[in-house]
C-alpha cells in the first residue's frame, strides 16, 4: 500500500529549497533516482440548472497519474472514485453543460521517483498555476521520521483490505484540497 503525505516547508527556506534538502537526504541514505512522476487534478463543479439556483454545486475532481498513463480518475466529493480510460477527458468537454471546469483551481504535484531498498519514494513540488504551494511525498516511515502520519483516512472507509490505484488518488485529492485551504496560512517549519 502507499501513503501520500505533505511535508512542511523548512524554516527560512522556500518550497524548492526544502525539496532539494529532502532530495539530498534521500540520496545520502542511498536512494537511486528512477525518473520522474506527475499527478494533476482539475476541479469541476455541477453547472447551475433550473430549480437549483443558490445551492452549492457538487464537486468532482478529474485526476491523472503518470504511474497509470492509460487511466483517468474521477473522484466525487464524499463519493466513489471512478477509474476510466484516458478518453474520459474528451467526455468531460462534451459534458460542459453539466460540469464546469474551475480552471483556476488546477493543482499538480511533479517531482522525482527514488528507489530505496524495496521502497519507492516520490518527492514532489505541489503547484497551482505558476506558484509552488507545498511538498508531497509518497513515502516510507524511516525517511519521514516524526512527520509520519497514522494510517491514511482512505483505509478507514474501506470494507476490504485490497488496495487500489484509486486509493492513492483519493490521498492526493485530500492533500491537494488541504494545500488549497492553507494558501493564506503560514506553515510551521521543520528543522
Amino acid at each position: 500500500c502507499r501513503s501520500v503525505s505533505q511535508v512542511p516547508v523548512a524554516e527560512g527556506k522556500s518550497v524548492q529549497q526544502t525539496v532539494e534538502l529532502l532530495a539530498r537526504r534521500l540520496e545520502a541514505l542511498g536512494a537511486d533516482k528512477q525518473g520522474t512522476f506527475g499527478v494533476d487534478c482539475e476541479t469541476y463543479h455541477t453547472a447551475a440548472t433550473l430549480g437549483t439556483q443558490g445551492q452549492t454545486g457538487k464537486l468532482m475532481y478529474v485526476m491523472h497519474n503518470s504511474e497509470y498513463p492509460l487511466s483517468c480518475f474521477a473522484l466525487f466529493e464524499n463519493g466513489p472514485c471512478l477509474v476510466a480510460d484516458a478518453n474520459f477527458d474528451t467526455l468531460m468537454v462534451k459534458l460542459k453543460g453539466f460540469f464546469q471546469n474551475a480552471k483556476a483551481n488546477k493543482i499538480e504535484s511533479r517531482g522525482t521517483r527514488y528507489q530505496y531498498c524495496d521502497f519507492l519514494v516520490k518527492l514532489g513540488t505541489v503547484t497551482m498555476g505558476p506558484s509552488a504551494r507545498g511538498i508531497s511525498v509518497e513515502f516510507m516511515q524511516s525517511f519521514m521520521g516524526s512527520h509520519t502520519p497514522g494510517v491514511p483516512s482512505v483505509f478507514g472507509s474501506k470494507h476490504d483490505s485490497t488496495y487500489s490505484p484509486g486509493d492513492t488518488m483519493v490521498q492526493y485529492m485530500e492533500l491537494f484540497n488541504k494545500i488549497r485551504k492553507q494558501q493564506q496560512v503560514p506553515v510551521a517549519g521543520i528543522r
